[in-house]
């Protein structure tokens, strides 16, 4: 019982130096962006919003803003939609060289971001939709799309194999089971699907900035003003970015782990 005991307080300190490693310059980021003085040292200034007040008054800021939402968004939209597709077709049909299929879906993560931006750069430019918005979009939904594969295929795991075909031999059609069968068991995995890629999206930097043109988002804009100088502004953008994605990520975890634990209980 006393060695039980020990190692639960040296797992429970390792994990909080793992949770202080990953989040206490996320913390001082945030310290920072109320400070009043520009660099970030201790002590601090005074408490202030000026930075907040900034960046909102910005309308580069603000369209990037907008930019990353409007692209995130429809990354969830698109990503979810492949990811489905794909988790169901592995879930239901057997087919020859599914195995290749799985790996060639399962790959865009496994690529170093640089090459997968280049690639995506001299395609684009090849079709003739570089620069564009909706150029990003494409770009991250083959990047996010896995990422939904995976959490809606976990989740068709858990469904009987033969729901689909009572549910047929009932009288539905096929469309009409995906309708009142697949979908409603797949909800949680759906929403949380949607909303991990949407924050996937909305912090990735690398392929938006080879590919964006004009169009920027936010962590392009915020490559833009650390160059050269220390600019708190960057803090308080950090801030925001931070709140969002946290959000995106919990809301993922309690729509999937949550459901999970609702019918695990029942």
């Amino acid at each position: 019982m006393k060695k039980d005991g020990l190692l639960n307080v040296v797992l429970g300190g390792y994990v909080v130096l793992v949770f202080l490693f990953i989040f206490a310059p996320i913390f001082f980021s945030i310290v920072f962006s109320f400070n009043s003085q520009r660099f970030p040292t201790i002590p601090l200034g005074e408490f202030s919003t000026e930075w907040y007040v900034k960046i909102l008054d910005d309308p580069d800021i603000l369209e990037a803003a907008l930019n990353s939402l409007i692209v995130s968004f429809s990354t969830a939209i698109l990503a979810t939609l492949l990811g489905f597709c794909t988790a169901y077709s592995d879930f239901r049909y057997n087919f020859r060289f599914k195995g290749p299929y799985l790996a060639l879906i399962l790959l865009p993560p496994t690529i170093p971001l640089i090459i997968m931006a280049l690639a995506m750069l001299a395609w684009f430019s090849k079709i003739g939709i570089s620069g564009q918005l909706w150029s990003i979009v494409f770009a991250h939904s083959v990047l996010t799309a896995p990422f939904a594969m995976a959490i809606i295929r976990l989740r068709l795991n858990q469904m009987d194999p033969d729901l689909e075909s009572a549910a047929w031999n009932l009288g539905g059609t096929e469309w009409a089971t995906m309708r009142h069968v697949i979908f409603p068991f797949c909800k949680p995995a759906i929403i949380s699907a949607m909303c991990l890629t949407a924050a996937v999206s909305f912090d990735e930097f690398a392929v938006s900035w080879f590919v964006s043109g004009l169009n920027k988002t936010i962590p392009v804009v915020i490559l833009e003003i650390v160059q050269g100088n220390i600019d708190p502004q960057v803090n308080a953008i950090g801030t925001f970015v931070f709140l969002i994605s946290i959000t995106l990520v919990v809301l993922a975890q309690v729509f999937f782990i949550g459901r999970q634990h609702k019918k695990s209980s029942s």
